[in-house]
Parts: structure tokens; sequence; C-alpha cells
């Protein structure tokens, strides 16, 4: 009976069933998380563990049928991994091999020519979650003074039960599409301390709906324009036919529009972990409590930004922080780290899919990123920003977040004339210009996440005569005026 009615409503809203299912299994986290804060808050641990456990294979059963036994297994030999092999180094590189060739040969057998909604998709998000597993339970058996901040807080003191590691992993608000969160914040979370009132369900209602509401119009805009810049365009005559300036700015269009389709997910599936409770972050300076830390976008940041740091900094923030803990920072060497930038990019790219495409569009963010922080290094520093970011106005945020950070340490005496057209009254047309400049460049690298193959992708890059390639490689790259044109600042008065 499900089926004819799901086969309708994806012809009526022009989505593919898998598609329609998944936003549907999200969308059924809220009623799940109000279940657990209405009748299950105050119940025993291991009821919650198996609540949590079966309403997400309920969930994976209704969009992957069968095929859910691929995460069972997964789940099952990291358990036994944990118990077997205990705190060893053997243990995780053995977890570690061992999730990312499942996953590798799952996308292996699995390959079409084009971007599937299938098992392989939630069994990415797993596998980062039972890595890291691993690592928080190695970390767990150190002594507090070899840890981190972040590792301390996520470190395991003893080994947990298989029901636990069944709740964590298919937690209906995060087995889907995430976010990442480790098992640390899901016993918190059963234990009833993810909350602003002791003793009771969070006051997390309207929060929740705040991001539900912010994925439901992002989700919105994607319906209504995503028939209309289809990057299957990209491979037809009449789009090679189309003027230069038409094939740039439909690339542009496309980057920016394609997006939603990840940011309503994430934020749609944040406020289901609001709901829930495992949102909770505690309070901030002022003692406002914070719902932010199942935050997988930054979407005012994502919005304004016309920088590529900005953009990526706002995007996927959970994988990110995952990948910088787990394998940027636990590279041995600070000379390592700080000059081998690439192997969380190529860890992403593998862990996306096995199609050329993936290796292209983080090679192209590698270069783009580091042209725009090479631009940056050359201007001189201007003047400290230290007013309050709260008290800034809109379009002056996000480059006082960056010239604050210490990857931008300041901005260019050298660039005077930039910086008087940034302080005079053409400054809005000129961030306009920022963010034509920087949607497109953005876009570039975005290309070959679609296509997937190398062929398709030079013929898309050829179209446009590989402008990004070619200006990337230029010291004259847009990354100088987004950084240059920046409204000249005053400092806080003591």
């Amino acid at each position: 009976m499900a089926a004819p009615l799901l086969e309708k409503l994806s012809e009526s809203l022009g989505s593919p069933e898998p598609a329609v299912r998944l936003i549907l299994s999200v969308l059924i986290g809220y009623p799940c998380a109000l279940v657990y804060r209405r009748f299950l808050f105050h119940q025993p641990v291991t009821v919650l563990h198996l609540f949590h456990t079966l309403s997400g294979l309920a969930l994976a059963a209704f969009n992957f049928g069968s095929q859910i036994y691929h995460s069972a297994v997964c789940v099952l030999v990291q358990f036994l991994m944990l118990r077997l092999m205990g705190r060893t180094v053997t243990a995780v590189l053995s977890s570690f091999i061992f999730q990312m060739v499942y996953l590798l040969a799952g996308y292996y057998f699995t390959a079409t020519e084009e971007y599937d909604i299938k098992w392989t998709m939630p069994h990415c998000v797993l596998t980062l979650k039972l890595i890291g597993l691993s690592f928080d339970y190695y970390d767990g058996g150190k002594e507090p003074s070899q840890l981190n901040a972040e590792q301390q807080r996520a470190a395991l003191p003893t080994v947990p039960s298989l029901l636990e590691v069944c709740g964590f992993s298919y937690f209906y608000g995060g087995f889907l599409v995430g976010p990442q969160f480790t098992l640390r914040s899901y016993q918190s979370l059963v234990a009833g301390q993810l909350t602003d009132s002791p003793g009771k369900p969070p006051n997390s209602v309207m929060p929740a709906m705040q991001r539900f509401g912010l994925g439901l119009l992002c989700l919105t805009i994607y319906a209504i324009f995503s028939p209309h810049l289809s990057d299957s365009y990209f491979l037809t005559d009449e789009y090679g036919a189309q003027p230069f300036w038409y094939r740039c700015v439909f690339i542009m269009l496309w980057a920016k529009v394609i997006l939603y389709k990840y940011v309503s997910c994430w934020v749609i599936a944040e406020g289901v972990c609001i709901l829930s409770g495992l949102g909770y972050n505690g309070v901030d300076e002022n003692g406002n409590h914070r719902w932010d830390a199942c935050a997988n976008m930054k979407v005012w940041l994502f919005e304004t930004s016309p920088l590529f740091t900005g953009t990526i900094s706002s995007f996927n923030i959970n994988t990110n922080a995952w990948v910088a803990r787990h394998v940027f920072k636990r590279l041995k060497s600070w000379a390592i780290r700080s000059s081998l930038s690439w192997p969380p990019l190529l860890f992403l790219a593998i862990w996306h899919g096995l199609h050329s495409g993936y290796i292209i569009c983080f090679s192209m963010e590698f270069i783009i990123v580091n042209v725009e922080k090479k631009q940056s290094h050359k201007l001189q520093p201007r003047q400290r920003i230290i007013r309050d970011p709260r008290n800034l106005k809109s379009h002056e945020l996000q480059p006082a977040l960056n010239a604050s950070s210490s990857s931008n340490p300041g901005f260019g005496e050298g660039q005077p004339c930039a910086h008087q057209l940034a302080n005079s009254p053409f400054y809005p047309l000129i961030y306009v210009v920022q963010q034509l400049f920087h949607w497109l460049f953005m876009g570039y690298p975005l290309v070959p996440f679609w296509p997937l193959h190398l062929r398709q992708v030079l013929k898309v890059y050829s179209s446009i005569y590989s402008a990004a390639t070619c200006s990337s490689s230029r010291p004259s790259c847009p990354a100088v005026p987004a950084h240059a044109l920046v409204p000249k600042r005053e400092k806080k008065q003591d």
C-alpha cells in the first residue's frame, strides 16, 4: 500500500522515490523525538537503547529493505573488535581498515553512472561513527595529560555494551544523513544530562522548530529551482552553444542551488537532535543556553561569506571536525601537519566514493583555498579587529571573523585603493561583485561531483575554457579583493 502512495507522491513532486523516502525518514525523526520526550525520558537506559535501535532500523528498512544487514554486520564487527582487541593500536588500525574497505567495496559493487541514494549513503556516515568509536575507546586508556580537550571529552573509560553501540549507531537523528557525534554525547543523552532543566526534558521545542523551518525553506528553494538548473544540462549541446557568460552564470547558480539539497537535510536533522536534547551544548558566556552541539551548517555564514574558506568552514561542520580530530590532529609532527594539509582532503575524497570526480573536486578545493590563503598573507596587517562580532553589521561579520583569525592575520596597507573603495558608499556593490566571483569559483570544483567521470568533467571545464583553473594559477585571484575590500573598523573602546 505504501509503495503506490510513494510513487504518486514522487511523481507529483517531480523527485525520485528514494529521495522522497529519505526526506520523509528525516522528518519522521521529529515524532520519534517527541515520543522519547513524552514517554521515554525517565525510562531505564536499556529501554532507550532499544527504542533508538529499533526506530533507526525501521527507517533503514523503509529506505533500503533487506540491505540493512550491511550496517548490522559492521556494527557487530566493531563491537567485537572493542571487546577482543582492547585499547590497542591494532584495534584502531583494524577498525579503520575493515570499515573503510567495507564501505569502498560497497561503492564498487553498487556503482552506477549517476549519483544514487542507496545503502552506501548512510553507511558512509556510520563508517566515521564506528572508526571514531575505536579512536575514543583507545584514548580512554591514556592519561588525561596525554589528550587534548576534544579527546578528553570523547574518551571512553569503559567498553560499551552491544546494545549501547547499536543505539548510538542507529539513533534516528543521525543515522541517515548525520550529524557526527561521539558515544560520550549519546551516553549523556540517554542519561538525561543533555537538558537545560535537570530531571526534565529540555526546553528545546522552539529552537528545534526554528531549524525545521529553516530547513524547510532551503528544501523549498531547492525544489523550485533545481528542475531549471539540472546538472545533466552541462553535457548537452544546448549548453555548449550558449554564450560564455551564460555558461559561467549557469555554473554559479547551479552550485548555489544544488547545495541546498544538503543544507536542507542537515538543518532538518539538526532540529531532530535539538528536540531530543542531543543538540544541547551548555551555556554561553552570557548564560544563554546553546543548542548547536549537532550543527552541521552555519547557514548565515554560508550565505554571507565572500571567502572560500568561510563557505567551507560553514558546510558539513561535524564531518570536517571529525576529520580534523581523527586524521589531521593525529599526525604526529607539527611540521607534517603544517606542510601536508592534503591528507584530510584525500581521505574525504576516498570516503565520498571511487569516482574520479571526487578526487578532482577536492583537488580543486585544495588549490583554490591555498591560493586564497597565500594571497591573504601578502597583505600587511592594517588593524587588528577586536570588536564583538555580535555588534557588527551583517555584511561586516564574516570579514571580521576571518580578519581576527590566526590564519588571516590582517589586511593590507599594500592595497590602499582597495581599502578606500571598501570604506566608500560603493561597498555594497563591491560586496555583490565579490559574491559573484566567489560562487563562480565555488561552482567550478563542485562540477565533478555530479558528472563524476573524467571525460564528462573535462567537457564541462572546456566549455568555459578552464577559466577558474587558469585564474587560480595566476597571482591575481578573486581571493585578493575578497580580503582587501573590507571596511576599515575602529578599535573597541575600553
